[in-house]
């Protein structure tokens, strides 16, 4: 599920933060200039009280959508572990079932993870998802057959259960990988509360007969190199942070093997 931010890459959305908040920092301080001038404006000791607000109330939500965004990147990672244990699992139980259906599930299995290896590597998100549903119904169907031929049997049992895990499992990775991102609100409120807050520092900067300095510049690069840490956590698949598909690969080596 893309959104709007997903359609430029991370320098460009970087770039236009920086922009925008320094020309918030310039359009607040050329107005607070022309207020110094009127005489509607001065400097008191409650400016640099209220310029301080502002700024804590920036600094908490972008600590809030922050750590939305990593806890939602950390789910991604632990789905990917959890799914590498139930389909290792599901492989292993495989070998109690009776010939010939053992070496067809677990054929099935191979290619179901080569299948998943395939989706991260390619982001042929569609296709991916789409096959390995087909590869599952293939596997359920080989569990019908085998509950139909011996239904007591403990290792059926066994299998079908790691084969629901297997199945449970796929439709919350493809919900926590594809659609569970940051709210578009919440996103737009950030960037609303950073506009309104770099106003209130240029303004307050020329209320108080302060010069526009690299410290400024400074305020901008910071705010921007968080905002795009957010961006990039909340861009699954894609990129400085991708989530670590190690568990899968040494799960298809293991197979392979």
């Amino acid at each position: 599920m893309r959104t709007f931010l997903d359609t430029f890459p991370v320098p460009v959305v970087f770039l236009f933060i920086v922009a925008t908040t320094w020309l918030a920092i310039e359009v607040g301080y050329r107005i607070g200039r022309k207020q110094v001038l009127r005489g509607s404006a001065a400097a008191d000791g409650s400016a640099g009280g209220i310029q301080g607000s502002i700024l804590a109330l920036l600094a908490f939500v972008l600590a809030l959508t922050f750590n939305m965004a990593l806890t939602r990147f950390e789910a991604r990672k632990q789905i990917v572990m959890a799914e590498a244990n139930a389909i290792g699992t599901c492989y292993l139980r495989a070998e109690l079932l009776s010939s010939p259906l053992d070496s067809e599930i677990r054929a099935l299995l191979r290619e179901y993870v080569d299948v998943r290896v395939e989706i991260v590597q390619t982001l042929e998100l569609a296709t991916g998802i789409a096959r390995s549903e087909e590869l599952q119904a293939d596997l359920w169907d080989a569990a019908v057959r085998l509950s139909r031929e011996d239904a007591d049997s403990f290792a059926t049992l066994l299998f079908t259960q790691s084969l629901n895990e297997v199945i449970d499992i796929h439709e919350q990775r493809v919900v926590a990988g594809i659609y569970d991102r940051l709210p578009a609100a919440i996103i737009v409120v950030l960037y609303l509360v950073s506009i309104l807050a770099m106003l209130a520092v240029g303004y307050f900067l020329a209320a108080s007969g302060s010069r526009r300095t690299v410290a400024n510049l400074a305020l901008v690069l910071a705010f921007a190199l968080v905002a795009i840490l957010i961006v990039d956590l909340d861009r699954p698949g894609t990129g400085l942070f991708t989530t670590n598909q190690q568990a899968m690969l040494h799960l298809q080596a293991s197979m392979t093997e």
